[in-house]
């Protein structure tokens, strides 16, 4: 019998994944649990094991192409149905019946069992893996390779235990397409042909541009952001504030006990401070049921973090942050920021924001206009931290200062309610012992 895979909504509602890399080909033999490939979807890189016993068949979907939901995308003949391949397939019986859990899933009464990874070590040349065995490397490095057209199988590895590295992916490019040498003199003429003018493309329009295909998590953002921009009214208001005590308390805290083993940031206290501002103010903490014509008050504060990652912005939330005390919170938003730069970040935790932090300042920004994620009623941008002069107690003395932001949907969150919830942010900012009288 064969058997045909199709591609299951690993994100709970999403329609489409982009294959990344297939681990096995026609002829291979798999077992039930193996991993066979290796996906992304709007919020998550995902590894897909095939719920069957058998040989592969065919492969219906090629790397590096968008696959819909519920298309079948790999044919597996069972062991029953083909010729024993060496390994011991083929015995007398049919196989036991499962009994499925989730669509392309299942159960096994046997133990699920993994291909083994091994690291190439041979020369550079196509198939340099044993056996077609995946490549040691991480998402990041992946994304890299992908967005350079190198192929992670051919590549030398350099790192520790065969795992591939950004320079080992950057080594593998053809000598065209390696970067600009450290050091070359930027004023100097280029080699390359003038572009041809404007309305008409000359044959060295390949060589000057790049087209990276547009999938996976920016896809999925570009569609989040125009969708935000163009059905909830945006209203932006913006304060600056003298954050010296706050920068003393980081100080203090950073040699507390209770905080020992934990990042202790600016990002801490600001989060710290929006949630007793929300606990304040707690309408802002909503969001608009178009179809009902209803506001939703959330009980709840599902704090987002706005991340930059190697495969484009995830905002991943820390669940009922409101009920979390300060070293949790730290320890919480610790967890949240290395996940999400390591790629491993779940599709769990970048569902149900109510709220929404992005910390513009570690850029080196000032301030800005952030866009409200969704379904979220408020986003507080968090400007660089600077040493400005500023009036002290009647005399201008150098203090750290910020500015915030905050974007609200002006559909559930007047002006006044927006503005009350930006100043009890400020005024946390400026004397934290509030932390204390407004808890």
């Amino acid at each position: 019998m064969v058997r045909e895979f199709t591609m299951p909504d690993v994100g709970e509602g999403l329609t489409e994944a982009e294959i990344l890399t297939w681990y096995v080909r026609p002829g291979d033999p798999v077992t039930d649990g193996q991993t066979v490939c290796e996906v992304e979807t709007a919020k998550a890189t995902v590894e897909l094991p095939i719920p069957y016993t058998g040989v592969v068949r065919e492969l219906l979907a090629a790397e590096r192409t968008t696959v819909e939901v519920g298309s079948v995308i790999i044919t597996v003949a069972e062991a029953a149905e083909e010729a024993a391949p060496p390994g011991g397939f083929g015995q007398e019986g049919a196989p036991p019946q499962r009994q499925p859990v989730l669509v392309g899933y299942g159960v096994s009464e046997a133990p699920a069992r993994r291909r083994a990874r091994t690291a190439a070590v041979s020369a550079p040349r196509p198939g340099n893996t044993p056996g077609g065995a995946r490549p040691l490397a991480k998402p990041p490095v992946r994304k890299l390779a992908k967005d350079l057209g190198v192929d992670l199988r051919v590549v030398i590895p350099s790192g520790p235990g065969g795992t591939i590295t950004r320079d080992d992916v950057h080594a593998a490019l053809p000598p065209a397409s390696a970067p600009e040498p450290a050091g070359q003199d930027p004023t100097a003429p280029s080699p390359v042909p003038p572009a041809a003018p404007a309305g008409r493309s000359g044959p060295d329009t390949a060589a000057r541009e790049t087209r990276l295909p547009v999938t996976g998590v920016r896809k999925a953002t570009a569609r989040a952001m125009v969708a935000s921009a163009f059905t909830a009214p945006h209203a932006t208001e913006f304060v600056t504030v003298d954050v010296t005590r706050t920068m003393k308390l980081l100080d203090r805290l950073k040699r507390d006990e209770e905080m020992a083993g934990v990042r202790v940031g600016p990002l801490l206290l600001v989060a710290k401070a929006l949630l007793v501002a929300i606990a304040r103010n707690p309408h802002i903490n909503a969001a608009w049921d178009e179809a009902a014509q209803e506001i939703v008050l959330k009980h709840y504060v599902n704090l987002g973090i706005a991340a930059a990652t190697p495969r484009g912005l995830l905002v991943p939330n820390i669940k009922d942050a409101q009920a979390k005390t300060l070293p949790e919170l730290a320890r919480a938003l610790e967890e949240l920021v290395r996940t999400a730069r390591e790629g491993a970040t779940a599709p769990a935790a970048l569902r149900g924001g109510t709220v929404t932090i992005t910390n513009i300042g570690v850029f080196g920004v000032d301030t800005g206009t952030p866009i409200l994620n969704p379904g979220e009623s408020a986003i507080l941008a968090v400007g660089a931290i600077r040493k400005r002069p500023w009036v002290h107690r009647g005399t201008v003395r150098p203090r750290q200062v910020t500015t915030l932001a905050l974007s609200f949907d002006h559909r559930l969150v007047d002006g006044e309610l927006g503005s009350k919830v930006l100043a009890d942010t400020a005024a946390i900012l400026e004397d934290p012992n509030r932390l204390i009288t407004w808890s």
